[in-house]
């Protein structure tokens, strides 16, 4: 595994599109009325509503993987806004919960991820993810995040391989597909960037940034992309 990338602070990274994911998908397997209300409640801003429809869930499943992280992700949006230690401290604690139950838990990998790197723990961020990557050689999840990791830290070369790595393990993934397709366009590989996107879009039509993105690339032509400066990269890579 790659190791020792430099970590100069994480300032870009953030949790709305983290807690969408897995409250649209509510508690459980089944979705059940507590869970439907904590989504709704979540969606209007109400953070501490949506906490007590999740904790309601969660005494219906005891010990649920899913209702952990609900209540993890709910905590962790409400101290982005309000500044409320207690709360980034309580969002820790649902996260490790969560991961307690289900190590492999993608949506909470990434959460505590974040937040360890938000509150100065990069390095312990990194090893959780690397530890993810060892446990599951199968699944490409944790190479994306690992990918996103270093490439907010100004590491595009190990951001590119483990894109790379994510996409050989599922060749399919439009997620790692875009994520590399953003990595080689910054770096000024316009071209490579729009195969990479391109198949995106094939597998998941449902993406009209991508769609904008082949358009915008397909029309350029090779000797524009000749001519082309490799852009700075910005901040701005934040795989969906």
């Amino acid at each position: 595994m790659r190791v020792g990338f430099l970590f100069r602070g994480l300032k870009s990274i953030t949790i709305v599109g983290i807690c969408l994911l897995v409250l649209s998908s509510g508690c459980g397997r089944f979705v059940n009325s507590d869970s439907n209300q904590g989504v709704t409640l979540y969606e209007q801003g109400n953070y501490l509503g949506a906490a007590n429809s999740f904790q309601r869930a969660l005494e219906k499943q005891p010990g649920n993987a899913d209702c952990f992280y609900n209540l993890g992700a709910t905590y962790h949006q409400q101290s982005k806004l309000f500044g409320q230690a207690g709360d980034l401290q309580t969002a820790e604690q649902y996260y490790h919960l969560c991961l307690a139950r289900n190590p492999d838990h993608a949506a909470c990998q990434r959460g505590l991820a974040v937040l360890l790197v938000e509150t100065g723990r990069t390095g312990v961020a990194a090893t959780q993810l690397e530890q993810w990557a060892a446990r599951q050689p199968a699944n490409p999840e944790p190479r994306i995040e690992l990918a996103r990791l270093c490439h907010e830290q100004g590491d595009e070369l190990d951001a590119e391989n483990y894109l790379i790595d994510a996409v050989s393990i599922d060749p399919e993934n439009p997620r790692a597909l875009v994520a590399l397709g953003q990595i080689r366009e910054s770096s000024g590989d316009t071209q490579q960037a729009l195969v990479n996107y391109s198949k995106a879009l094939e597998l998941d039509r449902n993406q009209p940034t991508v769609a904008a993105k082949v358009a915008t690339l397909s029309s350029s032509g090779p000797s524009s992309v000749i001519a082309i400066a490799p852009p700075v990269v910005g901040s701005t890579y934040s795989p969906q």
